[in-house]
């Protein structure tokens, strides 16, 4: 069977709970869950499937567990791994870097070799820019805790479906 590791931020609230939802909507597939506080390089070439999760902080910023990552991530060989990212912003006070974070680890992370699947429509959002963004569409699951809340668990349901298609190597080897 392929693996799959959840990697977040366990020590952010929102990013937590977002974590634990994903978690939750994954019945029936193992995953692991790993803090990205206490993540190692090695933890992210033992799996085939990486959720990442991750929150946008100040101007467009890494959440500084993330940032440390940063320049040992970009040295992995992750050929052949598929990565899907959701990450948390805030469209009203920052709509000028929102979810940003999430564009920075989709390209930290296909400059190692992954794909990135699970993109989402930008329709439902207003903002003036992202880095999230490429042809049009967010290259992960957005999530607005500030100002959509009420959205959150229909989204995470929705792209834990797709996920599902996406990572479709789920089958065991033959």
């Amino acid at each position: 069977m392929k693996k799959i590791g959840l990697f977040y931020n366990t020590e952010a609230t929102k990013t937590a709970e977002a974590g634990k939802k994903i978690r939750e909507a994954l019945v029936d597939i193992p995953v692991d869950v790993i803090s990205i506080e206490n993540a190692g390089l090695k933890d992210f070439e033992v799996y085939d499937f990486l959720i990442l999760g991750v929150s946008t902080w100040f101007d467009g910023e890494l959440p500084t567990s993330w940032d440390e990552l940063l320049p040992g991530l970009k040295t992995l060989n992750l050929k052949n791994k598929k990565i899907a990212i959701f990450g948390l912003g805030d469209q009203v006070n920052y709509p000028d870097n929102f979810a940003d974070a999430i564009g920075i680890l989709a390209d930290t992370f296909e400059a190692c070799g992954a794909t990135v699947t699970g993109s989402t429509p930008t329709a439902g959002y207003e903002f003036n820019q992202s880095l999230a963004v490429r042809d049009e569409r967010f290259m992960g699951l957005v999530l607005d805790f500030e100002n959509q809340a009420g959205l959150t668990d229909q989204r995470i349901r929705g792209w834990v479906e797709e996920l599902k298609i996406a990572f479709n190597d789920l089958q065991p080897e033959s």
